[in-house]
């Protein structure tokens, strides 16, 4: 996935469309997958219910 498709451009304004690490901070995205959302940099795990 590139970063383009992390945000989402409308008019003057960026949306981004997943969501930041709580620990890592803006700019540091999780990661989608079925079940779970993971950080790639520090292993934060938020699962889906």
């Amino acid at each position: 996935m590139a970063v383009k498709d992390y945000y989402k451009v409308s008019g003057d304004s960026i949306e981004r469309t997943h969501q930041s690490c709580p620990r890592c901070g803006e700019g540091v995205f999780l990661a989608e997958h079925k079940d779970r959302r993971t950080c790639g940099k520090c292993g934060y795990t938020e699962f889906k219910k």
